[in-house]
């Protein structure tokens, strides 16, 4: 061990490096033994262990950690040098990746299955009538359904199987299925037409007003940055398709970024509602009610 140092002066000195990158682990002292050790990140789910760690204390103090969620990571050495990792570092790393890898496919499997139960239970609805989250954005309810209150998007991976939903409650607080897959993922609303057109929005209420306006095929990526995931697997499973991304006029410039990025990733187009703060929802609804 390091004769300059205790063990606690190690540990304290690899937390705040790994603080200061945003990594701050909520179990204290951490554990300085060079064994990889699953904890607790500030800001997660209580109960979750979704960062991991490994700290030595030999002759060349240093450490490795990483917050699964984010995938922040760093590595630490007390001289500020980074040399390659030893083979058993190494070996624990993939070891753990490995782990990591099952642990989420299970929670993604448990969360799909949970989704078809709860699909096929919930009821249908044809009218907008019926929900006034559809009343209040001005569109039809296309394939969805309700659930305890809510509306229920149905979203599915590139293999056309359902994974994940999306609840959508009266006053427009979104939730998704927990651990449910959605990098990738979409929704979607009509069938590809012969003008060969797939438009990509980030909300379910903005493709639905896409939808009503254009009859095009239209799919929901259900955030800003799903968007490329999204036009990727569309452009593998329709090579041939024009795409354009429908991205939202956000003041943070976020929508207009990943739409831009998202259009060059598949050779396709963007376009943005020309008022700040606008998607394309509330553009179709404010034109509708004019």
């Amino acid at each position: 061990m390091n004769k300059s140092l205790s063990k606690s002066e190690i540990e304290n000195a690899f937390f705040n490096h790994a603080a200061n990158t945003g990594v701050i682990f909520t179990s204290r002292p951490l554990i300085v033994d060079g064994v990889l050790h699953r904890d607790h990140i500030d800001g997660d789910k209580r109960g979750t262990k979704n960062g991991a760690y490994i700290v030595h204390a030999d002759s060349y103090p240093s450490g490795w950690y990483l917050h699964f969620n984010t995938g922040l990571s760093g590595r630490w050495t007390l001289s500020g040098k980074h040399g390659p990792f030893n083979k058993v570092m190494m070996q624990q790393i993939e070891t753990d990746r490995i782990r990591r890898g099952i642990e989420l496919h299970e929670r993604q499997n448990a969360a799909a299955n949970k989704a078809r139960f709860i699909w096929r239970n919930a009821t249908p609805i044809t009218e907008q009538s019926q929900h006034s989250y559809l009343l209040k954005k001005h569109v039809h309810p296309y394939q969805v359904r309700l659930h305890h209150g809510c509306l229920v998007i149905p979203i599915y991976d590139q293999n056309k199987q359902l994974v994940n939903l999306q609840f959508i409650a009266a006053h427009g607080i979104k939730r998704f299925l927990s651990s449910g897959r959605k990098k990738g993922c979409f929704s979607v609303i009509g069938k590809m037409g012969v003008d060969g057109i797939i438009q990509v929005a980030e909300g379910w209420a903005t493709g639905a007003s896409l939808y009503e306006a254009t009859g095009s095929f239209t799919v929901i990526a259900m955030d800003a940055g799903n968007l490329e995931p999204v036009a990727l697997v569309l452009r593998r499973l329709y090579p041939d398709m024009q795409i354009i991304i429908c991205g939202d006029n956000d003041k943070s410039g976020t929508g207009q970024k990943s739409a831009q990025s998202a259009a060059l990733a598949v050779n396709g187009k963007y376009i943005i509602p020309p008022v700040v703060g606008f998607d394309f929802n509330d553009m179709l609804t404010m034109a509708a009610v004019k």
